[in-house]
């Protein structure tokens, strides 16, 4: 069986062949570096953190502040120290240095195990970097997550980029696409970076025949103010942009924090 929770932003709970992933997890209340400053959290977590089931996994794509807390990191850390991380290259060291004892770095197109999951960090268009000082000094990525009856794509946080019919191609077929479609107004300013609910529909589809059954999971909006549209503009420009893409209806999910969504067990 595989099983999605939206915690937030581009935070999930994924259960997936008996593993308890999480992915980008953020439950702090502040995406920033200061306590009292910075985007604040609109909506609570989907799960209390006290009512996580035993994590066997954290996957992460980069280190920016909503999608890498440290608050988070050290809370998991306590809680489940046999986690098994993993994050693309250099930030393991970030992790290293706040506890994290088990943690595989990845580059784009590396493979990794994780239990019986074969993981796979897939390329991305965005940035990096905690400080000024360290511009993309680490990188970013997506990952696709592959058991024997479930292949999950986590498109990661991104920008709209030529490689999704790659990704498509090589790690396809997928049953969900877990795919951002927030923070992208001013477009001239967030448009190489973040991809708008248009370009997010169609690069659902740029993965081809790899999403022909696949249900595209809105992310990456709802949670955090980080940019200048309305908090509740991109799910509807999602829905128009689907439906003007003559696509099922059905395959096109956008979550409510802490809904769920199950995929019954079938071999591709």
């Amino acid at each position: 069986m595989l099983a999605i929770t939206w915690i937030g932003h581009s935070s999930f709970l994924v259960q997936i062949a008996g593993q308890n992933l999480l992915l980008d997890p953020v439950w702090g209340d502040r995406a920033s570096p200061i306590s009292w400053l910075g985007p604040r959290r609109w909506t609570p977590p989907g799960i209390p953190f006290d009512a996580l089931p035993p994590i066997d996994g954290v996957i992460l794509s980069h280190d920016h502040y909503d999608h890498l807390d440290q608050p988070t990191v050290r809370r998991l850390v306590k809680r489940f120290p046999g986690a098994q991380w993993r994050a693309p290259l250099g930030v393991g060291q970030w992790l290293r240095r706040r506890g994290v004892s088990q943690v595989r770095e990845a580059d784009w197109w590396d493979q990794t195990d994780l239990g019986p999951l074969q993981l796979t960090a897939t390329p991305a268009q965005h940035f990096s970097g905690r400080r000024l000082d360290n511009r993309n000094g680490t990188l970013w990525c997506g990952w696709v997550i592959r058991s024997g009856g479930h292949t999950v794509f986590f498109a990661g946080d991104t920008g709209a980029h030529p490689v999704f019919p790659e990704i498509g191609q090589r790690q396809g077929p997928f049953d969900a696409v877990l795919m951002p479609i927030g923070a992208y107004d001013p477009e001239w300013f967030m448009g190489p970076v973040h991809i708008d609910p248009e370009r997010a529909v169609a690069s659902f589809q740029a993965l081809s025949a790899s999403a022909a059954d696949a249900t595209m999971v809105a992310m990456h909006w709802g949670t955090f103010q980080l940019t200048d549209e309305p908090m509740d503009e991109p799910p509807k420009r999602a829905i128009a942009a689907w439906a003007n893409a003559g696509l099922p209806p059905h395959r096109l999910w956008i979550p409510s924090h802490g809904e769920t969504r199950r995929w019954p067990l079938h071999t591709h």
